[in-house]
């Protein structure tokens, strides 16, 4: 994707900057200058554009960082091991370092719920919090666990996948049936935003190369590890990750607390960013005006 070309038209760019850490160049939105620092994480194929509704509200007591993943977004790819799960986490933490700045909450959406939940197994945080939206832990039921992984690796070998990929989601109404495939009704903003990112052959290589190094198979052993209190919102209509696997997971944490909104789907957070804020409000116990 070409900032310089489309940084104009894109969410919060004003608090937008670039950092190099870990082998990656990170595009990060940055803003709030007191409060607990809060780490927004997107999940794959997304960007921090899906916190546009978010961030600036959430800046008004908190200090709120939201980063671009790598290969995603505008942030470069990470080589080797990188685009893993582990490799992210670690990626994440160096960029934190690189910043100076120790998170204390996390919001992960959904793969990005997975990278905290590494971060604070990995590096040992006691984070005040970490609220998953429709956190994707566990492996996928059936048929789509089992070909994840392998069709993406396949996928992700050539570099002209991406670009065909690219080429068919700009096609009149691809766009509309992945979006719809999420369960989630999003405004023509949000859409339009969504179309730039699939239109862009490297954002589709991230993408790709995050799922072919994705291996959720010990999910299950991390959330009994995961002792940090833990809130889940969950979208009662997502058609991405079943919200079954937020119930299973509640089973799992020690502490934790599932909301289910019956009416949204895997975007809830783009359906719906006031009540999703003032849920963030409640549970990081932030005094919003």
């Amino acid at each position: 994707m070409d900032w310089e070309r489309q940084r104009e038209n894109w969410p919060n760019s004003d608090v937008s900057r670039f950092v190099n850490a870990a082998g990656v160049r990170w595009h990060v939105q940055q803003a709030g200058t007191q409060g607990p620092r809060v780490l927004l994480l997107h999940g794959t194929g997304a960007s921090l554009h899906t916190w546009r509704d978010l961030l600036q509200p959430l800046a008004q007591h908190a200090q709120v960082l939201a980063i671009d993943l790598p290969g995603h977004g505008f942030s470069s790819l990470a080589a080797g091991q990188g685009m893993s799960l582990p490799g992210m986490a670690q990626g994440v933490a160096e960029l934190l370092t690189e910043l100076a700045w120790p998170v204390q909450a996390f919001i992960g959406h959904s793969a990005g719920a997975a990278i905290a939940a590494q971060m604070v197994l990995d590096k040992q945080l006691q984070p005040e919090v970490l609220i998953g939206i429709n956190p994707a832990w566990l492996p996928l039921p059936g048929l789509a666990g089992l070909l994840f992984p392998p069709t993406a690796k396949l996928l992700a070998m050539t570099e002209i996948v991406p670009r065909w990929f690219a080429r068919q989601a700009s096609s009149p109404g691809v766009l509309e049936k992945l979006l719809q495939s999420t369960g989630s009704v999003l405004d023509e903003r949000g859409t339009g935003l969504y179309a730039q990112l699939v239109a862009s052959p490297a954002h589709a290589q991230g993408a790709l190369n995050m799922m072919a190094a994705w291996d959720l198979s010990r999910g299950v052993e991390k959330l009994r590890q995961l002792h940090c209190p833990v809130r889940l919102l969950v979208g009662g209509k997502d058609g991405t990750v079943p919200p079954a696997q937020a119930r299973q997971a509640l089973k799992l944490l020690d502490n934790a607390e599932l909301t289910e909104w019956p009416a949204y789907g895997h975007l809830v957070h783009e359906e719906a960013p006031q009540a999703t804020l003032l849920y963030c409000q409640q549970k990081l116990r932030l005094e919003f005006e």
